[in-house]
């Protein structure tokens, strides 16, 4: 038996010998092939050490040491979203009066006795909210215990917990903030003890870059896997922001989890995989270390991150749209649409303006627009200058607030810094009959100069039957049992119409993007 073993091993070594001859033989063609002074004896490196020095930089022997350095701080995040079970609970709790439904006890002799007999036992009880788990990666900063992670991963959680790969302790963590825009967020462990950390690197990669990502790929635990940084200022789609490219193997899991230099600092927070198949394919995607930082340090500080916005719907300035305006130069933001009620309204930016200047900046096109803006404080004033009818002019802007919604920043709403209305129309419509949440009216008009109609809706109950219909945050009701709605009071007639009714449910039409479809929502009833 131990003859195969001698086997192996010998034409392993002979293997080894003659690949490293071949490696040296190797290094000196292409050393000479770079003009390159070749050394009269391999480079070699100390014992213990883990890098090489070449003539184009140190190179890993190993990556155990930066794994011993890095692995402690990452933890895996471990996430439950009981859909409103808990709520759910609360409320029977207090409800003394709730009687459950139960199925009827008929003689053997009735005709729908087997019927309800073979029912199944669920049917007889009350439909429970979905519990929902889920895991992703992150990694601790602060000895006191904040870690990023993404926002995906814990978005909708009612209970977030993390361990250490080294730890079998579940340590209970609460949420600080979140910034969807870049899909970061801050939690804090609950506990008093010290955690090891990480830091953020100060200085950006480039391309070629070794790069070590660390996580919970699979919910499997503390796993690496190497590889280097492929691009920088990737666009993946997901706002104005940029993001490395690494082909480290990246995962379902992994999410919020670091990629390292080999410094051991963090370089990109690992965000989303290109993957036809859903698995790793080589090619992932993470929020660089300088945008952490400056997302992390106002989560810290506020629980969110204020961004400025100017209220414009733009795309980028192409050669023939630069020569149908009269521009010489095909660069800019073309101004497409404006939001009613905007900075951009107020200040007088219009659409077909081509925004080519931000404070004295050039304007390459819409995403640095967008995140020129957004780099920018809410309510600071800001010269934009504009090219419009072959000629350019400077308008003078006061930002607002870049809006958590999208309809909101639609719509202009919850933006305008100055108003301190009170009225009905700027707050938002609690509609617990359809366990929904209305924004308030939708201003503004369409293409064809027709006054825009519908209600946005903020926010669903979970635990509703405008849930389990597919409602989310977003949504435009546009109109409710055929009636056309343009307030959320319309919204709350059509309801009372269909309570006096005496109907059980309402049938809405609503817009989801381009989409329009009638869905209908069981009421529930008051108290």
């Amino acid at each position: 038996m131990r003859f195969p073993h001698r086997l192996s091993t010998t034409f392993s070594s002979k293997l080894n010998s003659r690949f490293t001859s071949a490696s040296v033989a190797m290094l000196t063609v292409t050393a000479v092939g770079f003009g390159l002074a070749v050394p009269s004896h391999p480079v070699r490196a100390e014992s213990g050490a883990q890098t090489i020095q070449t003539p184009f930089g140190r190179a890993p022997l190993s990556f155990a040491d930066i794994v011993d350095k890095v692995k402690p701080a990452v933890v895996s995040v471990s996430v439950i979203n009981d859909g409103g079970a808990s709520k759910l609970a609360s409320n029977e709790k207090g409800d003394k009066d709730k009687k459950n439904f139960s199925l009827p006890d008929l003689p053997p002799d009735h005709p729908l006795h087997d019927f309800f007999k073979n029912l199944p036992k669920e049917f007889g009880q009350e439909a429970r909210p979905k519990i929902v788990q889920g895991q992703g990666s992150g990694f601790v900063i602060s000895p006191d215990g904040y870690v990023v992670t993404n926002n995906h991963v814990i978005d909708g959680a009612t209970k977030i917990q993390v361990s250490f790969d080294n730890d079998e302790t579940k340590y209970d963590a609460k949420l600080v903030g979140t910034d969807p825009r870049t899909d970061i967020a801050l939690i804090k462990i609950e506990s008093n003890k010290t955690f090891p950390t990480i830091k953020l690197a100060s200085k950006a990669p480039r391309v070629g870059d070794w790069a070590l990502a660390v996580g919970n790929p699979f919910g499997l635990g503390g796993t690496v896997t190497a590889g280097i940084v492929s691009a920088l200022a990737r666009d993946i789609g997901s706002g104005p922001y940029d993001y490395l490219q690494i082909d480290a193997a990246v995962n379902r899991g992994n999410s919020g989890g670091p990629t390292v230099n080999l410094d051991g600092d963090v370089i990109g927070v690992n965000t989303a995989i290109f993957s036809p198949s859903g698995g790793n394919v080589g090619i992932a995607f993470a929020v660089p270390a300088n945008t952490v930082g400056e997302v992390v340090k106002q989560l810290k500080a506020d629980g969110s991150v204020s961004r400025g916005w100017l209220g414009v719907k733009i795309q980028n300035v192409d050669e023939d749209t630069a020569a149908s305006i009269g521009l010489a130069e095909a660069h800019g933001a073309f101004v497409s649409e404006v939001t009613p009620n905007g900075p951009a309204s107020k200040s007088g930016i219009k659409t077909q303006d081509a925004i080519v200047q931000v404070n004295g900046e050039k304007i390459a096109d819409s995403r640095d627009l967008a995140r020129k803006i957004a780099e920018l404080a809410p309510n600071s004033n800001v010269d934009v200058k504009v090219w419009r009818n072959n000629a350019e002019q400077t308008i003078k802007v006061k930002l607002g607030l870049f809006p958590k919604n999208a309809e909101a920043a639609m719509s202009g709403d919850n933006n305008d810094n100055n108003s301190n209305s009170n009225t009905d129309e700027s707050k938002s419509v609690d509609l617990s009959q359809l366990g929904i949440t209305l924004m308030p009216a939708r201003a503004g008009k369409d293409a064809q100069g027709k006054d825009t109609q519908g209600v946005a809706i903020a926010e669903v109950d979970p635990t509703s039957d405008a849930a389990e219909k597919g409602l989310k945050p977003g949504d435009v009701i546009l109109e409710v049992s055929g009636q056309t709605v343009s307030s959320p009071d319309d919204v709350i007639s059509g309801i009372k119409k269909a309570q006096d009714l005496k109907r059980t449910a309402v049938l809405l039409h609503i817009k989801s993007a381009d989409q329009k479809r009638f869905v209908a929502v069981q009421l529930t009833k008051k108290g």
